[in-house]
């Protein structure tokens, strides 16, 4: 068997969807899991859609991703031009269609706007044009007179009306459309430009190009694909259409949603790793079931014989999980450096934040939701004193506020602040009292954060706050039930 050779073809026209990244993580793995090679080439042909800067996100994205292709626009090959634009201006596409035209596979189709209008027939509620094959039957004069007087032009398959064309796919099984359903497709728009299947199947078969992975929209039109690689004599490479990705209410993913592109899930605070890993079991399942993969361990395991047909759920719930394994297992500098920004733009008092750090690593899924949970370090919330009331270690706003006052004059000549000499000191206090431990952290850690749940216990917040805002807390905090005792 020949090198497996796959390629991912974007069109530049901003944020890489979900979709877009799936197709290019499976083409990669497809290629690298036999050794292969993966290809960059960039669709830039439709000109309406072309997007300022797109170019550079799709460069970014794969970078990021650790999706490095082989060959590409600033990696050549030897099958250049990677870029369909450029590839335009050496009149390949033109060369190819002419080729076809010479087989009879092909032909000219001078028909004006008009005429094509009046082909429109409904089928099944829809309003199509079904070409007549109008021009196929002008005269190699005809043609050559309309040429010649710069007559506006398409080119056409030449597509039978009989028979049928069979196509397999290593997903979805054998398709099978009557010719008759196939209409002469373009494959030369007007402009000159080609059409998106016509580029697809010229630069595939030029780049040797094995295996094609895509997404299952363009299954109806993959017959009309190997029609064209029959009439050139080419060899069919092999088909891998992956299926539909739905949002959790089974729809299309669209980018309303908010999480339709790699930057959007980015910029929520999500993991790159994290989000090449669930990306890639958006419709394929290893054989164990395992979910935590590297991308260098999903190169060992991908088998696409193993996708589904079946669309695949995103499912945020699910990638949140995913992502905060991942920041669990992140080494503490890195975690510390994404980490940072959030914790300086919460809290805007000195602190450690290093500490605030470490308390945080273990408990948060993405990144913003470091500033919810530290943000108590900043100043304290309002809260309602019902708070102190905690049925499990026996205590209520009365017996916190004695606990408080008890713990005050102990904090204020307590010298070392660290949390295992404030540890040990309350531990001690708890003894003579005869108080649990959970009965004095309780309340001190009330009074500190005005929260139910913290990052961390209540000494370890003593250590972070520091003497002086954390006596000032706890005189508030007295102040507060007294009050209310009223």
């Amino acid at each position: 068997m020949s090198k497996v050779r796959t390629r991912f073809a974007p069109s530049p026209t901003g944020r890489m969807h979900v979709g877009n990244l799936r197709t290019a993580l499976y083409a990669y793995l497809i290629a690298k899991h036999e050794g292969g090679d993966f290809i960059l080439r960039i669709e830039d042909t439709d000109q309406e859609r072309y997007v300022e800067g797109a170019v550079d996100i799709i460069y970014h994205t794969l970078k990021e991703t650790g999706l490095v292709h082989d060959e590409g626009p600033d990696l050549d090959g030897g099958v250049g031009p990677y870029v369909q634009s450029e590839r335009q201006a050496k009149g390949i596409y033109l060369e190819y269609a002419k080729k076809l035209i010479e087989k009879g596979e092909a032909y000219y189709c001078f028909c004006d706007k008009e005429r094509l209008e009046s082909l429109k027939q409904e089928v099944a509620g829809k309003e199509i044009v079904m070409y007549d094959k109008h021009c196929l039957h002008l005269s190699k004069e005809e043609i050559e007179a309309n040429l010649a007087a710069g007559k506006p032009y398409v080119i056409r398959q030449n597509t039978p009306n009989e028979g049928t064309t069979k196509f397999v796919d290593e997903i979805y099984g054998v398709i099978e459309v009557p010719n008759a359903e196939l209409d002469d497709m373009i494959l030369i728009k007007s402009d000159g430009y080609p059409t998106y299947n016509f580029a697809n199947v010229v630069d595939d078969h030029l780049m040797g190009i094995t295996h094609v992975v895509r997404g299952n929209e363009y299954l109806s039109s993959a017959p009309k694909y190997n029609r064209l690689y029959e009439a050139f004599g080419w060899e069919v490479p092999v088909y891998v259409h992956c299926p539909l990705i739905t949002n959790e209410d089974h729809q299309k993913l669209s980018k309303r949603s908010g999480h339709s592109s790699y930057e959007d899930l980015i910029e929520q605070g999500f993991v790159t790793e994290a989000v090449v890993n669930y990306v890639a079991l958006l419709g394929w399942c290893p054989q164990d079931n395992r979910e935590i993969f590297s991308l260098k361990e999903l190169v060992e395991a991908f088998d696409y014989r193993h996708m589904s047909k079946s669309p695949a759920v995103f499912d945020m719930v699910k990638l949140k999980w995913m992502n905060g394994e991942y920041i669990k297992a992140m080494d503490f500098e890195t975690f510390y450096e994404r980490a940072l920004p959030f914790i300086k733009n919460t809290i805007h008092r000195d602190c450690d934040y290093r500490k605030i750090s470490q308390m945080v690593k273990t408990r948060i899924e993405v990144f913003p939701e470091i500033s919810e949970m530290v943000d108590f370090f900043e100043a304290v919330p309002e809260y309602d004193v019902s708070m102190y009331t905690h049925k499990k270690m026996k205590t209520n706003a009365e017996k916190s506020l004695g606990v408080l006052k008890d713990v005050l004059p102990l904090l204020e000549v307590q010298e070392n602040f660290g949390n295992d000499e404030l540890f040990e000191l309350l531990v001690n206090y708890g003894k003579e009292k005869g108080y649990k431990t959970g009965y004095i952290m309780w309340p001190i850690r009330t009074a500190l954060s005005g929260k139910q749940t913290t990052p961390a216990g209540a000494t370890e917040i003593l250590d972070v706050l520091g003497k002086e805002e954390s006596i000032k807390r706890i005189q508030a905090a007295i102040e507060k039930l007294e009050a209310a005792a009223e």
